[in-house]
């Protein structure tokens, strides 16, 4: 499968080369994430939506019966989590039309509690400008900064002139794996739980010992 390729979107990739066994190539539907995101758990801010309706399957990926618009503003934030750890390779979006297209979007890799007020002050992962087009844009990502990747923010800061920004599709490929890190969790939980406990009783006995 082909993609609409936008003109700023610095692609590593040949466009003339369809060899999808070899994941260094371009990318098609069997590389798309869709079924890898936490789509219950994706949020939108500063939308007429909740997020969720734009991350739809690939066969939807044109579909403009459903979108995500701004409201107080131009700007939008999307919160992106997955059910394993990824590799991202390329970002997807329908946006649009005309002056409705965002100027740009940045993408931040597991920043989990981004709003608003603390963004302008984070740097991107990675950022693009988005041009203009009714097709879905590819953008290829460093794959060297999205290796390990939880969850993903997009924002997209300004139209393109328009009072509001509308999103229609969001989509993402590359490669998920289960998450390992889960045991690992628990037993370093429960040692430091242990480990608390010791303490807290010394503490009470240094301390009731001069009361009694």
């Amino acid at each position: 499968m082909s993609h609409q390729h936008n003109g700023s979107c610095g692609h590593e990739s040949h466009d003339h080369d369809h060899d999808h066994d070899h994941d260094t190539t371009d990318l098609g539907p069997q590389d798309n994430l869709y079924i890898h995101i936490d789509r219950s758990n994706v949020v939108a801010f500063n939308t007429t939506g909740s997020g969720p309706e734009v991350i739809k399957p690939w066969h939807e990926r044109l579909d403009e019966s459903q979108s995500l618009e701004s409201d107080a503003d131009d700007q939008i934030i999307i919160r992106i989590p997955f059910t394993g750890s990824v590799r991202l390779r390329s970002l997807l979006l329908k946006t649009g039309p005309t002056d409705q297209t965002p100027s740009k979007v940045a993408l931040y890799a597991n920043e989990t509690n981004l709003d608003f007020n603390d963004i302008a002050d984070k740097a991107p992962t990675q950022e693009f400008d988005v041009a203009q087009g009714r097709e879905v844009g590819e953008y290829a990502l460093k794959t060297s900064k999205f290796s390990n990747v939880s969850s993903v923010t997009l924002f997209f800061p300004a139209s393109q002139g328009a009072d509001t920004t509308q999103i229609y599709y969001v989509g993402l490929l590359g490669h998920w794996t289960e998450r390992k890190n889960n045991p690992i969790i628990t037993v370093y939980e429960t040692q430091a739980n242990l480990a608390d406990h010791p303490k807290i009783q010394g503490t009470d006995s240094t301390f009731s010992t001069p009361q009694m």
